[in-house]
């Protein structure tokens, strides 16, 4: 099966952003990696990551861990019609999505996360997904042209495909943006630029 080994998010400085990411979420720097960078970038970046958590209260205290070390809170935790999240943007200017599908808590917060899930904004959900497919990903669900979520192996980054100003309205920013993605994927089915500019490497670069 195929899947995303890592993402890479493109910084201005590095060392504060690996402290950041330690700090308020404790991910691990094999699945979440930064590096150096300065390519233009301004607004929305066209993608989001998601984690995705057991309860609320896990939800709570990375939001609060996030705010802690200085992220920015564009949306309160809170319930929904599909659980309870809310969302942050990092000090790098990553908008990250903190997500349950529970709406009661069963136990003691922690801030243990379930999964990872990277989320791309594209301009044709349709088109992306069958340029994903025939790059060796599989399709474990598929809303029309408006989203597809891929099977994932375990330990690894899961991929979703958004329209574009969809994922923007559900993260709660604008959707207009310019410039680098600041992003890099990691995964065998690399090394190509996807049609909505999203870079994607093999692994051992």
């Amino acid at each position: 099966m195929n899947s995303i080994d890592s993402v890479t998010l493109e910084v201005a400085d590095p060392e504060a952003a690996a402290r950041f990411y330690a700090d308020a979420f404790a991910l691990d720097p094999a699945r979440v990696r930064v590096r150096g960078a300065e390519a233009p970038s301004t607004g929305f970046r066209g993608f989001t990551l998601s984690l995705v958590v057991s309860r609320p209260g896990n939800v709570d205290a990375l939001q609060a861990a996030a705010l802690g070390a200085g992220a920015t809170e564009i949306k309160p935790t809170a319930k929904s019609l599909w659980g309870y999240g809310g969302v942050v943007r990092a000090p790098d200017g990553t908008v990250w999505q903190l997500a349950t599908s529970t709406k009661k808590d069963t136990g003691p917060a922690t801030r243990d996360i379930d999964e990872i899930v990277l989320l791309l904004g594209v301009e044709d959900v349709r088109a992306s997904k069958r340029f994903y497919v025939g790059r060796g990903m599989t399709v474990g669900k598929s809303f029309g042209g408006k989203y597809v979520e891929f099977t994932t192996a375990p330990d690894t980054v899961k991929l979703s495909l958004y329209k574009r100003r969809g994922l923007a309205k559900v993260a709660g920013v604008p959707g207009d943006g310019t410039g680098s993605h600041r992003l890099a994927i990691t995964s065998p089915v690399g090394p190509f630029t996807d049609p909505d500019g999203f870079a994607w490497e093999a692994p051992g670069r």
